[in-house]
């Protein structure tokens, strides 16, 4: 892996689209710098620095007034590069670390300390070598007394044999990407169908309604995406958040316009209220619970 890749738009178009006051990207990453932050000797990728500046700069150009930022798997469970963008965020980031299994209390406590809200476990064997579940589960419980949640990344094909898992964990879970479902198959296909019973199946599971230039068999405007994705923002208002998923990992190759990215909301979320809840009132609660009240006001 000798070259670096660049997988983000130079260039993004302002949106049209304009966010309500407050409004959180709950999905997004940061690269590097690789000069003062180096990328895990597992990485599956090695792509060009995309550091806090960069995202925040994009933050603003897209209207929105925080970020959650997500540990890239690029980084391994040295969360540095995620907790040094949150330490400049002048208090609008939040972050997802990826730890490993033996990490001990006082690393959690201090990951807290550094604006950390949840930890992240990945099931897609392309990015991740391992994936204990045994040991997922004893992370998860030992997280509760922080009041973090727990970000689970899998593939539709593997949802059966996660229920069990899931089943297990005892604190919020979020669900990146929906469980990536196929938009072909259309808003009451097999796989979306069988993600919806999985939400209805626990109140405290929410998920990002994200990632249309991942799942979309059509690209932008990305049509199949807004017709499965509507419908489950609409039941599920007060469970769903938002993210851009910048610098788009491994999407070197069909990099999407984040401004596009952004006029896609109104199209899933087409009520003031919607959005609102979608992209203010529902990360909030999450990531900045002590100030939400004044998020709901």
């Amino acid at each position: 892996m000798n070259d670096r890749i660049v997988s983000w738009h130079a260039a993004p178009s302002k949106p049209t689209y304009t966010p309500p006051p407050g409004a959180v990207d709950a999905h997004c990453h940061v690269f590097g710098p690789m000069a003062d932050f180096p990328f895990s000797a597992k990485a599956k990728y090695l792509p060009e620095d995309a550091g806090p500046e960069m995202l925040f700069a994009l933050r603003d150009h897209l209207g929105f007034t925080r970020n959650v930022i997500v540990q890239a798997s690029c980084h391994g469970t040295d969360n540095a590069a995620t907790l040094n963008a949150i330490a400049k965020s002048n208090g609008l980031a939040r972050g997802v670390a990826v730890v490993d299994p033996d990490i001990t209390t006082d690393a959690l406590k201090a990951l807290h300390a550094g604006g950390i809200r949840g930890v992240r476990f990945n099931f897609l064997k392309r990015l991740v070598d391992d994936a204990p579940k045994d040991r997922f589960i004893e992370v998860a419980k030992r997280i509760q007394d922080l009041g973090w949640h727990v970000v689970i990344y899998f593939e539709a094909d593997i949802l059966d044999e996660m229920l069990a898992f899931l089943d297990a964990i005892p604190t919020p879970i979020v669900i990146d990407h929906m469980g990536r479902p196929s938009m072909s198959q259309g808003p009451d296909g097999p796989e979306i169908t069988a993600f919806r019973a999985l939400l209805d199946s626990r109140d405290d599971i929410w998920t990002k309604v994200t990632c249309p230039d991942r799942l979309s068999a059509q690209g932008d405007p990305w049509d199949d995406f807004v017709e499965v994705v509507r419908p489950l923002v609409e039941r599920y208002p007060d469970r769903v958040l938002w993210g851009t998923d910048w610098p788009h990992p491994n999407m070197q190759d069909a990099i999407p316009d984040d401004g596009h990215l952004v006029d896609v909301i109104p199209r899933i979320a087409v009520t003031a209220d919607l959005q609102h809840r979608l992209l203010a009132a529902n990360p909030m609660r999450l990531y900045w619970p002590e100030e939400a009240t004044e998020a709901l006001r």
